[in-house]
């Protein structure tokens, strides 16, 4: 949780320090913007190979790695005396990130047992929800009083604690032990509806999100102490829809995602609808917000479940999609923006997100499909009698 903290942070701790950045490196502001697109881009591309190329090697020394990765490029950032050493740092973090995701959700759910897997995305998902809500609001401030290396000093050394915990307390497995190695109900037709769902809604989602600012002075007439005010409550609503979420995966695993983006939709539908409305904009807003962090933690639990093969391939898969997800959407938005203006922004991010849930509602009305048998008991016969083995010692 720490570890999911700790990333999230760095990810968006460049959105709060954008001004103080560009003064300090004597930079353009879009220049810093980069750090934020650029980030995105190289996870989107680079999580299904480094989830590839890692398969074989033990989950410790890989969260290891990735964690020492992390320690070295933020302290190489905060140290960086130009904008490329400052570019180079971040794209290093941004590959550890990339295979962060898919190698951590098997392994934590790995370490309970099976029915409470759904609690244990929950967790993480929490975790890097508060760096939205506690680690960027935390870092700007931080690094307007004292700089803005000092901040991503710190995230270094929280990354260091994690470092250690787990270095000293992880077990070491093979990245095919355990039963959250493989999906509960492979299914390739269910995976490929989740990862369309999974797109269409994060860019929905990012095309009127990243213009959020601009909607609600332009539109709904904040002023710009009360949008500051109001993009907190956003991250507290997007807390308490995760943490909600959790407690209802295990229960409803059907039914949670398609929710979610059901959520998003009304919410981007309603600002685009009724945003000049204050009162109604921050209530469409707050459901907006509700759903955000639930949609992908959804579709992380689903992988879990309807993986065709190994999970962290699908959860590598699933991360990739959803940044390239988030870049199309700000790059559609932007379009949008040009064209109709910032209201249009929310009009395309419902329409994208109904398109998801159409997607999901469409496999559920088309008959065909059905489970692949892909899984560990099917591939990997010896694998599974020796698990089928240990099962029936334990169960005697």
């Amino acid at each position: 949780m720490l570890a999911a903290f700790t990333f999230n942070t760095a990810e968006n701790l460049p959105i709060g320090l954008l001004e103080l950045i560009a003064e300090d490196l004597h930079v353009s502001l879009p220049s810093v913007g980069y750090l934020v697109t650029g980030y995105g881009v190289t996870v989107a591309v680079a999580s299904l190979p480094l989830a590839h190329f890692t398969r074989t090697m033990p989950r410790r020394h890989v969260l290891t790695a990735l964690l020492t990765a992390l320690v070295v490029s933020s302290l190489v950032a905060a140290l960086a005396g130009s904008y490329w050493l400052l570019l180079g740092a971040r794209l290093l973090t941004a590959l550890a990130q990339a295979l962060f995701w898919a190698v951590m959700g098997p392994v934590a759910v790995g370490l309970f047992r099976p029915r409470i897997r759904g609690r244990v995305i929950g967790a993480l998902s929490v975790a890097g929800s508060l760096a939205l809500v506690l680690g960027v609001p935390v870092g700007t401030w931080l690094g307007r009083r004292s700089g803005w290396p000092v901040p991503v000093a710190g995230v270094a050394a929280l990354g260091f604690v994690s470092l250690v915990t787990i270095a000293v307390l992880l077990p070491t497995s093979r990245a095919e032990e355990g039963h959250a190695a493989y999906g509960t109900r492979p299914d390739a037709r269910r995976f490929g509806t989740v990862l369309a769902a999974g797109i269409l809604s994060a860019t929905g989602a990012f095309a009127g999100y990243t213009y959020v600012v601009k909607f609600l002075s332009d539109v709904s007439g904040f002023s710009g102490s009360a949008v500051n005010a109001l993009l907190v409550a956003f991250g507290v609503a997007c807390l308490a829809g995760v943490t909600l979420t959790g407690a209802l995966l295990d229960r409803f695993p059907d039914s949670v995602l398609a929710t979610a983006i059901a959520t998003q939709a009304v919410g981007m539908l309603g600002l685009y609808a009724t945003g000049a409305d204050p009162v109604a904009a921050v209530v469409f807003l707050a459901l907006t917000g509700a759903a955000l962090g639930p949609v992908f933690m959804a579709t992380q639990n689903e992988m879990l479940h309807c993986a065709p093969g190994r999970t962290d391939m699908a959860l590598a898969a699933n991360s990739g999609a959803y940044n390239a997800g988030i870049a199309a959407g700000a790059a559609l938005g932007g379009l949008v923006l040009s064209l109709s203006g910032v209201r249009g922004t929310f009009l395309l991010g419902g329409l994208l997100s109904v398109a998801g849930c159409a997607v999901l509602l469409g496999e559920r009305l088309v008959p065909g499909g059905g489970a692949e048998k892909s899984g560990p008991r099917a591939g990997h016969p010896g694998l599974s009698g020796a698990r089928d083995g240990r099962a029936s010692r334990t169960d005697a």
